[in-house]
């Protein structure tokens, strides 16, 4: 009987260690999923923060007003704008005429009244 009981002792004590030992990796885990959860959280807010730092950067006035002063770039026109053709010859630009001068304006007909 007292093998019986010596037995069960260490089948007892066998388990209560195990059991220790389980929670205690449990615990752990639980904590690095808690760590990931956070980090995951902190990175969103970083994303999103980024994202709205983009779209702030890429406004059509900044782009524009950056092009004119860093890369002293121009609107286009067509009188600076070149066509060329796929066998690599240009199109002479189109200029508008100028505008024609105001006509004098023209004499009115006078046509013969019937006299009373």
């Amino acid at each position: 009987m007292t093998r019986l009981n010596l037995l069960l002792l260490l089948a007892v004590v066998a388990t209560a260690l195990y059991l220790v030992h389980t929670q205690y990796l449990s615990r752990q885990l639980y904590t690095e999923l808690d760590r990931s959860q956070q980090e995951a959280r902190r990175l969103e807010l970083d994303h999103d923060r980024l994202q709205v730092e983009k779209r702030a950067q890429a406004t059509p006035l900044r782009v524009e007003k950056l092009a004119k002063e860093q890369l002293q770039m121009r609107t286009t026109t067509p009188a600076i704008t070149q066509y060329v053709r796929p066998d690599g010859t240009v199109i002479p630009a189109v200029v508008a005429p100028p505008p024609a001068p105001p006509a004098a304006p023209a004499p009115k007909p006078t046509a013969a009244r019937p006299q009373r």
